[in-house]
């Protein structure tokens, strides 16, 4: 007999996935006979692996229509958004129980938790969890390193990426660069991280700080190497991204610039002093066609002297 299922969509990126950690792990702990499934692009399959809560992964669009294999399921649980669209492509696959943020629109009747827009990411989901009777751990954050090694120059070294999904969260190049030609400069080695469609920013940023084509890795790595990358790394600078997720997931220390969005919401715990949110306290679209003038406010000196501050606390690994 086939047991039970139970499908969690979340077919975000990898910042998203990373921020589900805790509630993916209460899920696994709640429904143990179950084949759980998770609903998310399949080129998050490799990062799942690591969570050791999910049984596979099915590709997923976001908000595209599950396959027909995820018909029927036993349970169905919206870590994706707080709907009516999410909620409404869940539904549409009958689950038995739906567990979803309250939602009274058409096709989208639910009787949940309520959502709140000032709320950190992984609270949320946690909390959507707890008040539906399943208990969950906000600090159940940590991931182990990738069972791949990682690139040989990222041991040690202070990693910086300088991409992001969106214009509004990018600092620019020149900054980066400074950043990076300072680190170099007190004596630590540096890599430039990034995706394939990363590389040529990346590259700018090794030219602009006189560094070679070596310490580029970013179009060289597979998702788990870059993972692996991460957490064998000293130190992580980057924006509000994907990266910097994994740096909190690793145990990495990092400093993680802000800009239209606050730390409140996705930044790394207030509590540990391995992390550092930069931001100036201002609200802006994070969707933005050009870079958020709150994040233009953090200097370039601000950042090394926080990434030496953070370095020193790193014996606490």
């Amino acid at each position: 007999m086939k047991p039970p299922r139970l499908v969690v969509l979340r077919a975000l990126k990898i910042g998203d996935l990373v921020t589900a950690v805790p509630a993916l792990r209460a899920l696994a702990r709640a429904y143990p006979m179950h084949e759980r499934v998770l609903a998310a692009p399949d080129a998050l399959r490799p990062l799942a692996g690591l969570l050791r809560s999910v049984d596979r992964v099915v590709d997923v669009a976001p908000l595209g229509v599950l396959p027909a294999i995820l018909g029927d399921p036993a349970v169905a649980v919206n870590l994706h958004g707080k709907g009516p669209e999410s909620t409404r492509v869940l539904a549409a696959a009958r689950p038995e129980r739906l567990i979803a943020f309250g939602c009274g629109e058409r096709g989208c009747r639910v009787e949940g938790p309520r959502w709140r827009a000032d709320e950190h990411e992984v609270e949320r989901w946690c909390r959507l969890l707890s008040e539906s009777g399943i208990d969950a751990d906000p600090d159940d954050r940590r991931l182990a390193p990738p069972p791949v090694a990682p690139p040989p120059v990222a041991v040690g070294a202070t990693i910086v990426h300088p991409g992001a999904s969106a214009p509004a969260r990018r600092w620019p190049a020149d900054r980066f660069a400074a950043v990076a030609r300072a680190e170099v400069d007190a004596g630590r080695r540096v890599v430039i991280t990034g995706d394939p469609s990363e590389r040529r920013l990346a590259r700018q940023v090794a030219d602009l700080a006189g560094l070679d084509d070596g310490v580029v890795l970013a179009g060289r790595t597979s998702l788990l190497e870059l993972a692996a990358a991460v957490a064998a790394a000293d130190v992580v600078c980057s924006g509000d991204t994907g990266v910097a997720h994994l740096a909190t997931a690793f145990g990495t220390p990092s400093v993680v610039l802000f800009g239209p969005v606050s730390p409140a919401h996705w930044g790394p715990p207030a509590h540990d002093p391995r992390h550092r949110a930069l931001w100036a306290g201002r609200l802006g679209d994070p969707h933005a066609p050009r870079v958020d003038s709150g994040l233009l406010h953090i200097g370039v000196d601000r950042v090394v002297a926080t990434l030496g501050e953070v370095c020193g606390r790193k014996t606490n690994r």
